[in-house]
């Protein structure tokens, strides 16, 4: 691989020439592909037991694993059914790394695809209320298809610049991620194209845009909550740097430690680098307490990592409550009758309505009129006339115990591709009415089975191909 000469000159100056030949071998090495298991759903032992593949734990992620390249996670029945996420080793570090408490207002701030709001919803467990936002329509798309594949029921997804949330939501969040857009020095090896990227834009142009990201992320965190502030880059301009430009222009925030208390020489062991005084113009005082992971000292891609708390302080602002749609007086029947076979702990106090459409809010959503909002909680499904017809996103929050009518069908049962095909199949075992379809227990959508008749009712924009 051929980098870019100002880099390559730089990190030579920055690792000297002993680790730098290491870090440049490491660059002719296989990428490393791995899953990240959707602990909503089961646990990494549960999964450990049902699956197919060659699984070897990542050290530091105790839901992460390597898969065998003979084995294809992405069109297997279990990916359909949300139990893991295709995921590179060092990127699912950020949102494993930052403190998730129960009951969390958490905001991800640039998370398409979503990768680490998955996490941080698993991490969440139902409680509390996810924030998750791009600033690109067209990405915030595939962030929404895979919080809903994941089957988050508290998680609100949008499309807007950080500029605007920061009106909208000062001191609001417990807890912000800020995985930054950078120059990617860490990726050179998955993707080389991204040199190209490097040496178009450099490091100047992403720095500016990350010291505004999160300066708008400060004004959004509440007194005493914490923002995990990562990059896929070595460039000290952009990591160090940019942390010591955050705490000057904002001195009640302070550098935490990113590794979990008494774990240090573990992480340590496993390839983990502290932050580096010796690469700032100006060091600061904790930059240690930051982590970098390099590709020739762990199995996994570049990255940086700075956990920043902001100090505690008496007056904390209120946000506006949720006021998007009509609040209703009354459920339809049909959505009413539906309901009945549902256990899931939705509060039909707060169930709203868009049109013909119908979402379960989360406790505690802001107020969002006026926003780019693809998503507002859980959609539980729409009228067309005077039927109910669930969703797809209220099919993956479901599983065959909180749904009464279910029809488990093993992995290795041949309607189950069938099924995600968007083929017809023959269901006999279900009763009349709307069938979870499931592979083994967990769910993969909906059908309707009428007199013997099933009507398939996955949905046409995830069928596998």
């Amino acid at each position: 691989m051929k980098l870019p000469l100002e880099f390559e000159n730089r990190m030579r100056a920055q690792l000297g020439e002993e680790e730098f030949a290491a870090y440049e071998a490491s660059l002719a090495e296989n990428v490393k592909s791995a899953v990240r298991i959707n602990t909503l759903k089961l646990s990494p032992e549960e999964f450990k037991e049902i699956s197919s593949f060659t699984l070897e734990q990542v050290p530091w992620i105790q839901n992460g694993f390597y898969y065998d390249e003979s084995d294809v996670p992405s069109k297997h029945p279990y990916y359909y059914a949300g139990l893991y996420y295709l995921q590179e080793p060092s990127a699912m570090t950020p949102a494993n790394l930052l403190p998730i408490e129960p009951g969390d207002k958490v905001l991800d701030l640039c998370a398409a695809p979503g990768g680490k709001s998955t996490e941080l919803a698993a991490k969440l467990n139902g409680t509390g209320l996810l924030i998750t936002n791009d600033i690109s329509n067209s990405r915030a798309k595939a962030l929404l298809k895979n919080i809903e594949l994941f089957g988050a029921a508290n998680a609100i997804v949008m499309s807007e610049p950080s500029d605007r949330l920061a009106e909208r939501f000062p001191q609001f969040f417990d807890k912000i991620l800020v995985d930054a857009p950078c120059s990617g020095e860490g990726m050179f090896r998955k993707q080389p194209a991204i040199m190209k990227n490097w040496e178009q834009y450099g490091t100047e142009y992403y720095n500016n845009l990350q010291k505004e990201i999160l300066e708008n992320a400060y004004k959004m965190l509440r007194p005493g909550g914490m923002l995990l502030y990562s990059t896929c880059t070595f460039s000290p301009m952009e990591d160090e740097d940019t942390v010591k430009y955050f705490l000057d222009r904002f001195p009640d925030m302070e550098i935490a430690d990113a590794i979990p208390e008494g774990r240090k020489a573990e992480y340590e062991t496993m390839g983990f680098a502290a932050g580096r005084k010796d690469w700032m113009a100006e060091p600061v005082e904790g930059i240690e307490k930051t982590v970098r992971l390099f590709p020739h000292k762990l199995k996994g891609e570049g990255h940086f990592l700075a956990l920043l708390k902001k100090r505690d302080a008496d007056a904390v602002e209120a946000v506006s409550p949720f006021t998007n749609f009509v609040k209703l007086t009354a459920l339809p029947k049909e959505l009413t009758e539906f309901l009945q076979h549902v256990s899931l702990p939705i509060d039909i106090g707060r169930i709203y309505k868009n049109e013909d459409r119908y979402y379960a809010v989360p406790d505690g959503a802001p107020s969002l009129n006026g926003l780019r909002v693809l998503r507002s909680g859980l959609f539980l499904g729409e009228m067309h006339k005077e039927r109910f017809e669930p969703s797809q996103a209220l099919a993956m929050a479901l599983s065959a115990d909180t749904y009464d009518n279910c029809v488990c069908l093993p992995v290795t049962d041949r309607r189950v591709v069938s099924y995600l095909k968007c083929e017809s199949i023959d269901i006999p075992e279900g009763k009349d009415g709307y069938v979870l379809i499931c592979v083994d227990r967990f769910p993969l959508g909906f059908g309707k089975l009428k007199k013997g008749q099933f009507k398939n009712r996955y949905l046409p924009g995830w069928r596998m191909l």
